[in-house]
């Protein structure tokens, strides 16, 4: 489940980071030839288990997968163990990027700078770049940490649209053709939802960080990355026209018709149980949903394609980098064996077994050939990747919250676009002046 980087709100883990960094750090227990790490994927608990075992058969040390979930149970268990030094060897953060600059800070991370690079940068050249960025921080980062590598990427995540290929061949359309401008995607939605009676588009839009990443999108396609990136740093105001017609786009969405009912307060849990059952001809989800489909319909026939362009001015970019990653305990007097493992879990073959068994995208290089169809396809978006974590700034979680329950409110017919482009501004220069 690599979504849960986006979903994990600032806001909680802030408040709980300064009660868990405030106090003494005790000396670290003593642990024999085994590796414990803990995480919250439960699709890969069984395949994670399978690598354990293999691991331990070459080199003699035992690895011990500890699922803790949900996911916010699993947050409060790392935060709580911060606090009281009792991290194990690897583990995963979940959230943004302030929060694994908290955790680096207070000397729970190891820099795995020195690892990466050593010879030749061997394991460093591994990964996909865009992949590896969500886990480093450059030199002078507005979140005081030496830059470095703090995390090992264990696989990929791109947020892309999906289609129906199997209703589009029953409307009419070509099922190699996907839309490639707004105008196509809502044309489309529309010819099939006429003619098939299913919903044009279903998403997961009662969770706010499906829609604040298409806005993101949209803005950088229509605005380019530059001027998206200084209304962050607040020099350039939500209220600006192009802001106003990223948020318009979501309005004549709603007006176009082709939106599943209830989509606003809809989980992506639901949204993809819609769409694999046929019952919507496009959705937006990352890669991961090929796991997900797969268990809930083996017969569905889909594909990804990259983000309807509302503008030829900027390039399409792509939410998209590491899905999920483990840091190495840099207090655990295991931290060599906790770095080897990992050299070797990132390894081709481990990488390919993580394919097989639970269909996401790797985070090394190479392994395309060993990709079912419909992840290749997503590796188009390689090239185009963007993500927050690799943004020098990131938009503060008050304002992203009212970004996000703003477009809610669009979709709803509830408020237009420029009322709630005054809205969102409103909320970003009181921030500021905190």
């Amino acid at each position: 489940m690599r979504k849960l980087s986006f979903l994990m709100k600032g806001m909680f883990f802030v408040v709980f980071l300064a009660a868990v960094f405030s106090g003494c750090v005790p000396s670290s227990k003593t642990r024999e030839n085994k590796i414990v790490i803990w995480h919250w994927m439960v699709d890969r608990q069984s395949a994670f288990s399978e690598l354990a075992k293999e691991y331990e058969s070459q080199t003699g040390t035992k690895v011990e997968f500890k699922l803790f979930f949900p996911p916010d149970i699993y947050s409060q268990k790392v935060i709580a163990a911060a606090r009281a030094n009792t991290l194990p060897d690897i583990f995963g953060i979940l959230g943004e990027k302030k929060i694994s600059a908290s955790f680096i800070k207070s000397g729970h991370v190891l820099n795995m700078t020195p690892y990466m690079e050593a010879d030749g940068e061997k394991w460093k050249d591994r990964f996909n770049s865009q992949t590896l960025k969500v886990d480093t921080f450059p030199d002078n980062n507005p979140y005081g940490v030496p830059g470095g590598i703090y995390g090992v990427p264990i696989d990929t995540t791109v947020l892309n649209f999906v289609y129906n290929r199997e209703l589009f061949k029953k409307a009419g359309l070509d099922p190699d053709n996907p839309p490639q401008t707004l105008d196509e995607f809502i044309n489309d939605a529309q010819i099939v939802k006429d003619k098939l009676g299913v919903d044009g588009f279903v998403c997961g839009w009662g969770e706010g960080w499906l829609l604040n990443a298409l806005a993101a999108e949209w803005a950088i396609n229509i605005m380019g990355k530059d001027k998206f990136l200084k209304t962050i740093k607040g020099e350039v105001s939500y209220t600006d026209k192009d802001w106003i017609k990223v948020f318009s786009f979501f309005s004549r969405l709603k007006d176009s018709g082709i939106l599943a009912s209830g989509i606003a307060t809809m989980t992506n849990k639901e949204a993809e149980d819609a769409f694999s059952k046929n019952k919507a001809a496009f959705s937006f989800n990352g890669t991961w949903a090929v796991n997900v489909y797969a268990q809930l319909n083996s017969h569905l026939d889909y594909a990804f394609f990259l983000l309807p362009k509302v503008s030829d001015k900027f390039p399409v970019k792509v939410w998209g980098g590491a899905g999920s990653s483990f840091m190495v305990n840099s207090l655990s007097p295991n931290k060599d064996k906790a770095v080897s493992f990992l050299r070797w879990f990132t390894d081709e073959k481990q990488q390919m077994f993580l394919i097989d068994k639970t269909h996401n995208l790797p985070a090394i290089k190479g392994c395309n050939e060993y990709l079912p169809g419909v992840l290749k396809a997503a590796t188009k978006a390689f090239g185009s990747l963007t993500h927050p974590d690799v943004w020098p700034q990131n938009e503060d979680s008050q304002v992203t919250e009212v970004i996000n329950r703003g477009l809610q409110q669009i979709i709803m017919g509830i408020k237009k676009p420029a009322e709630v482009a005054k809205d969102i501004q409103k909320t970003k220069e009181r921030v500021s002046r905190r």
